[in-house]
């Protein structure tokens, strides 16, 4: 899906939004702190060469623009509320399977943030026009995108970051569908994330230990919600659907209450969904685990069409659960950053004052 823009390269920066950005200047730094003080790096450009366009949408953090710099098509999120956290986390970021970060300006009481432009919309859209088709995704799409997915988010938390609030509207795909991790406006460093708010991102995704509002929560949050999102990848239909807030709550941490897997997903697949939203933190994989077994499947499904005889080989015996559990847990953790760490981008992120 593209998004169709008028007349993009005919809308410069007017003096009142150059007012706003100010002048730009590049900077590194490694935390929010830094955000505001970090005056290492200094660069002057040329304001011209923003080029600004119509409005996307609105997300939980902001608005979002379309928008051109120095000749790449970007996306702009402007706020009156400061992006400190959320810039100082992108910066450090630089994964296929992640948002690309372009730069971010603070011109109070304007802020806002520059990330590269992905014109296959949202995952969300994606999903809901495969919905009013009345069609499914087919399995092997399934694997490819949850794997971009995984890719991302093992790299994510490879970094020490929890996204906190993982969802399809938050997983954006590019022109040749490849599938991107996004907003990380309540992402959060794991060893600090404690001291944030503790009941953030969205109820339908949301972990049971973060519905309880426990500080003891971590990195196994986002698997919980990856396993929400495999599900209705699956399935073609929004977690808990038709169901108020208080009753997803309440069934999700008195009844073990869970969306329904269609009986025509896999078993295997199944029981990988299984395992990613137990109640249980300590019972759902790890990202870079994630990512083993979906290459298997895909490998299963190139090689064979279809995931029966994985199914054999992984859950021989009755328990299929606990074999596909310690089957992901046996797996070798000496090389799963291999492939999580790819090519970083050579251009600069900016700063913008």
């Amino acid at each position: 899906m593209k998004i169709e823009v008028e007349n993009i390269k005919s809308k410069r920066t007017s003096p009142a939004l150059t007012k706003f950005f100010g002048h730009v200047r590049s900077r590194k730094m490694a935390s929010s702190e830094t955000v505001e003080n970090d005056d290492r790096w200094h660069e002057q450009v040329d304001l011209s060469k923003l080029l600004l366009g119509p409005k996307l949408g609105e997300g939980t953090h902001g608005k979002i623009y379309r928008g051109n710099y120095n000749d790449e098509s970007v996306a702009l999120k402007v706020s009156k509320k400061k992006f400190n956290q959320e810039s100082a986390l992108l910066l450090r970021l630089h994964h296929p399977n992640v948002l690309k970060f372009v730069g971010v300006w603070r011109q109070p009481p304007v802020f806002g943030i520059i990330t590269e432009y992905l014109s296959g919309g949202s995952l969300r859209s994606y999903l809901n026009k495969i919905e009013h088709q009345h069609k499914s995704v087919p399995l092997p799409t399934v694997v490819s995108m949850a794997l971009d997915i995984a890719r991302g988010m093992a790299y994510i938390h490879s970094q020490g970051i929890v996204h906190r609030d993982l969802k399809p509207d938050n997983v954006l795909i590019s022109e040749d569908f490849h599938l991107k991790i996004a907003d990380f406006g309540d992402a959060c460093e794991e060893a600090h994330c404690h001291l944030l708010a503790d009941r953030t991102g969205t109820l339908r995704w949301m972990a049971p230990e973060m519905m309880k509002q426990k500080k003891s929560y971590n990195r196994k949050i986002d698997v919980y919600s990856f396993g929400l999102m495999l599900c209705e990848m699956i399935a073609g239909t929004i977690p808990f659907e038709g169901m108020a807030p208080e009753a997803v709550v309440f069934g999700v941490l008195n009844k073990d209450l869970r969306p329904t897997v269609p009986q025509r997903c896999p078993p295997a697949m199944r029981e990988l969904i299984v395992q990613c939203w137990s109640s249980n933190p300590g019972k759902r994989p790890e990202f870079w685990q994630i990512v083993k077994v979906l290459e298997k499947f895909e490998t299963s499904l190139a090689s064979e069409g279809s995931l029966n005889n994985l199914v054999l080989n992984l859950t021989s015996q009755h328990d299929k659960k606990r074999l596909l559990l310690h089957w992901i847990q046996k797996l070798d953790p000496i090389h799963h950053s291999d492939k999580l760490i790819n090519t970083a981008y050579n251009r600069r992120p900016i700063m913008v004052s």
